[in-house]
């Protein structure tokens, strides 16, 4: 169907939401109906032919739920199972609105919207209902380094649609998630999709500054305001005017970090230290730690006004064993990635090799994958990768029992790694190095140290 003969129903208590899509869609659509009340939607679907619905989040009415526009969806869908549905949303509702597809909406925009796009989403929409197309979501790809964001999991299918979305828009950005899940890799992903793609990407690792370094490394210095500052320096956030400014490990800071930083997003101004002369700056902001929020909401390590400053919308990497399905899309990346860097030919996994990976805890998620990938692919004997090319870390393993032995050193958990190895390749030094991972003379040398 196209938009010339579709009719609109327009729901939201905003009257200046309603005016502003009404006098938008007016010269698209055969017929625009808006209306304020929620509640009046099953009469007017009883007595009009509507094709679509633009449908509000959230509603000052008796259904005092918190997420309204979801009441709302399932009573329209039980209604009308066929008409399609766009959800409204403020940038603080994205993962409501995100859970609102799984809920049967079709698709949702974000207040506020540009124009074109909006009409274009109603268009597309509008065609795939008349040829049966479903709506499929894009991955993510981020050309960052030497990995791409890949995944067909579900839970990875959502953020690709929650990237999609925000991407475009300023709105500041919280990842979380555990180590090596790849949050540095969307943060990348996300400036590429964004409308500032061709300015600075600039990262950042705060949780590493001391405070002296905190203000110099992103505000700027100016030469001799402290006894290393031999010239002027500009500060990250001025490097990354009109572009992205990355601060990884954020939930590492002070508090007294945490108030300058405060400051700055609250003013988009920085003044170099040694200077009194402020300078506006113009960046997106994105965030990451592997602090969960629910540690960051204790207000004696994180301030809250900063978590809500930095925090308009929130994205959660999944550890990699939340993500299963998605093990052996990533392995056969990576295996393709090192042998084309070593130069070796084509590689793939025999089964017993792919119930190995796929049998792994992965503590060291995507990250710890990706160098074990790496190992076999350069170790390998020839083009099939088979378990015992598989050699998972010892960092990881080892880590993974001291906290299940609380009073054993890691010295002798890999003393007792190393024992178990040899012993099972009956005393082969060549062997038990490959398989830990380890060149023979570090072997040697480990050998000598404990004594073995």
């Amino acid at each position: 169907m196209i938009l010339k003969k579709a009719t609109v129903l327009i729901v939201d208590d905003d009257p200046d939401v309603l005016t502003a899509v009404k006098l938008l869609l007016k010269p698209e659509a055969r017929e625009i109906i808006t209306e304020k009340n929620p509640e009046n939607l099953n009469w007017l679907l009883q007595r009009n032919e509507v094709d679509l619905i633009l449908l509000d989040m959230n509603f000052n009415s008796a259904i005092n739920t918190g997420n309204e526009g979801l009441y709302w969806l399932r009573k329209v869908k039980e209604w009308k199972p066929d008409v399609c549905v766009i959800m409204i949303t403020a940038y603080g509702d994205i993962d409501l609105a995100v859970r609102s597809l799984k809920e049967g909406a079709n698709d949702f925009v974000v207040k506020p919207w540009h124009n074109e796009k909006l009409i274009n989403t109603i268009k597309d929409l509008l065609d795939k209902k008349e040829g049966g197309a479903k709506t499929t979501k894009t991955p993510v790809k981020s050309t960052a380094g030497d990995t791409s964001i890949l995944g067909e999991s579900d839970v990875m299918q959502d953020i690709f649609y929650k990237v999609n979305k925000i991407a475009p828009t300023d709105a500041n950005i919280l990842i979380l998630g555990e180590n090596g899940t790849g949050k540095d890799l969307m943060a990348k992903a996300i400036h590429e999709r964004s409308l500032r793609a061709d300015k600075p990407f600039v990262k950042v690792d705060v949780g590493a500054l001391t405070d002296t370094l905190f203000e110099s490394e992103l505000f700027g210095h100016k030469k001799g305001a402290f006894t290393d500052a031999r010239e002027d320096r500009m500060g990250r956030f001025e490097e990354a005017q009109g572009g992205t400014l990355f601060l990884d490990e954020i939930g590492n800071i002070s508090l007294q970090q945490q108030a300058k930083l405060l400051t700055i997003l609250q003013n988009r101004q920085v003044t170099r230290l040694g200077t009194n002369k402020p300078v506006d700056v113009d960046i997106r902001l994105i965030c990451a730690t592997n602090v969960p929020l629910s540690e960051l909401a204790n207000e004696n390590k994180f301030r809250k006004d900063l978590i809500y400053r930095i925090n308009t919308v929130e994205i959660n990497m999944p550890p990699l064993r939340r993500r299963n399905e998605d093990i052996v899309i990533l392995a056969r990346h990576f295996a393709k990635l090192y042998a084309s860097k070593y130069l070796k030919p084509s590689m793939d996994f025999d089964t017993a090799a792919i119930n190995k990976l796929k049998s792994y805890n992965f503590p060291g998620n995507v990250r710890e994958l990706q160098y074990t990938i790496e190992r076999a692919v350069i170790m390998a004997d020839d083009n099939t990768l088979r378990p015992d090319d598989l050699i998972f870390s010892i960092l990881e393993t080892s880590t993974e029992s001291v906290v299940d032995a609380d009073n054993i050193p890691l010295s002798a958990l890999e003393k007792n790694a190393i024992l178990r190895v040899i012993e099972k390749h009956n005393g082969n030094i060549t062997r038990a190095a490959k398989e830990l991972g380890l060149t023979r003379t570090a072997l040697y040398r480990r050998l000598s140290k404990y004594d073995i």
